[in-house]
């Protein structure tokens, strides 16, 4: 017992490696080393399962540790003895008779006398066989229970170590890869080098007038309030605002406040811990610390419950939440952009929405105008979307006279949006050449005739309105405006969400 008397303080080192999670030849090299410090040796090595019966050295140390050592492979259907010790997973000195029988696993690599010290130390996790770890001495004689006991221990410590190195590795490389996939994203939708590009080209009045005011906006850290109709673009000039500014290295990210259950969107935005409800089997970052150091979008947000806008105003004054579940506060860095359809001064007083929570966001208000006072926009843009779906086999287009002239006489209630889509329309009916009127299915007088007949949501709007009335604001249950309307009640919810209307 006298070697083992001080090994509390390489023990210690040991236990340290299980959280460094540094990477995996690391781990080894430094294991191996407070390893002989423990258990005397002249070859300590990690073997790993490469194959299920071939295990390879990945890591040697000690006066033995050649270079024939180094990538040497072990065949288990050879040596019974070190298979039964992985098949156990316990620690096994082996005494001299073994050796005869089965051999050595660095026979021929080594020349090691028979009856030398020689100890072989399973790795493993859960029910997956890592491989092992074999120490040598060149004298003669069996390793004590005690240093078989300890190198049990030591095994433990540098199986855990290696399955968390392991971990962290492949955490690395699947952020690597999301980062990667992030951007080939962020490109495919434009990106907000691009966002910028299209603001600038405008030719509008009004958005000449918004692109100059933006950048200035964009060079504070206070919230900005985007609003406007639908299909507006109020996503393009919120990543143009991250472009411009000084968090342009940082993310950006959005959240559609709409899009997602209610009693989801805390968590969304804030993240939660493991058993915090039904379904939380691991722990979640949320939006916040993933746009931490960048920008956060919150695309709808009057749609935020009442108690998701107290915690959004407190993250806005304070920089602070706790992620539900957690009694643990996290600070984040984060620019926060709202986007909004609805009159949220309407909201406020009508009660939906916090007035305080109101004055915090609209700090700088920036509203995206319509496409309809965006006339002098509304043929370079066809013109971007035409060429931008040209590829092999479709396009290029080219627009009529005839066609320009309807697009811009149109009302586009669905602005930016309604027109990708009739230009889709539009490219479907004519795979390439000259798109005319006729393919625009806007009829031979656009503006006329969208003035006189309404379109199809505002006909849906005004019937949702009519059907909250006759059911006195009862959406569900007898006499409700599900029931009347012939809806099942979720998707009367989705149609009253995309209508703004409660």
């Amino acid at each position: 017992m006298g070697e083992l008397t001080d090994y509390t303080a390489d023990l210690h080192r040991l236990a340290e490696l299980v959280a460094v999670g540094d990477a995996p030849d690391e781990v080894m090299a430094r294991a191996l080393s407070a390893l002989q410090a423990l258990v005397p040796s002249d070859l300590a090595a990690v073997l790993r399962l490469v194959e299920p019966t071939v295990m390879r050295v990945v890591a040697a140390a000690g006066p033995l540790a050649s270079p024939e050592v180094q990538g040497h492979e072990v065949d288990l259907t050879r040596m019974p003895s070190v298979r039964r010790v992985l098949e156990d997973r316990r620690p096994h000195a082996f005494v001299e008779h073994e050796h005869s029988h089965d051999g050595d696993p660095y026979d021929g690599v080594l020349d090691l006398p028979d009856g030398h010290s020689c100890m072989v130390v399973p790795l493993y996790t859960g029910p997956r066989a890592l491989g092992c770890i074999t120490l040598d001495r060149t004298v003669c004689g069996v390793y004590t229970p005690e240093q078989v006991e300890l190198a049990g221990v030591v095994g433990q410590l540098v199986s855990m170590a290696l399955v968390f190195a392991e971990q962290a590795r492949l955490l690395d490389r699947y952020r690597h890869q999301l980062q990667e996939h992030n951007r080939l994203l962020t490109v495919a939708a434009g990106g907000d080098q691009v966002a910028v590009r299209r603001l600038e080209r405008s030719r509008s009045q009004a958005m000449r007038e918004l692109v100059g005011m933006a950048p200035q906006v964009a060079a504070s850290d206070l919230p900005v309030l985007i609003e406007g109709e639908t299909g507006t673009g109020k996503e393009v000039l919120a990543r143009a605002l991250h472009a411009w500014s000084r968090r342009v290295d940082g993310p950006f990210v959005q959240l559609n406040c709409a899009a997602i259950p209610s009693e989801l969107v805390e968590s969304e935005l804030f993240g939660h811990v493991r058993g915090a409800f039904s379904g939380a089997t691991r722990d979640r970052p949320g939006r916040f610390r993933t746009a931490n150091g960048g920008t956060l979008l919150l695309d709808e947000v009057g749609e935020l419950t009442p108690e998701v806008q107290a915690k959004l105003l407190r993250v806005l004054q304070e920089g602070c939440f706790e992620p539900v579940g957690s009694d643990r506060t996290v600070r984040v860095d984060v620019r926060v952009l709202a986007a909004t359809h609805v009159d949220l001064e309407a909201a406020v007083a009508a009660g939906r929405f916090r007035e305080d929570l109101y004055y915090r966001l609209a700090v700088f208000p920036l509203t995206m105008p319509p496409l309809r006072e965006r006339v002098d926009d509304i043929v370079p843009i066809a013109e971007q979307v035409l060429a931008g779906r040209a590829v092999a086999g479709r396009g290029p287009w080219v627009l009529s006279s005839e066609a320009q002239q309807a697009l811009q006489q149109a009302r586009w209630p669905g602005n930016v949006r309604e027109l990708i889509n009739v230009l889709e329309r539009a490219m479907v009916l004519c795979p390439a050449g000259e798109i005319g009127r006729g393919h625009l299915g806007l009829g031979s007088d656009a503006r006329r005739g969208t003035a006189t007949l309404p379109t199809f949501a505002e006909q849906e709007r005004a019937y949702l309105e009519r059907l909250l009335d006759a059911s006195g604001g009862k959406l569900y249950g007898d006499g409700g405006a599900a029931e009347r309307a012939g809806l099942k009640p979720t998707t009367l919810r989705s149609k009253l969400v995309k209508h703004g209307l409660r």
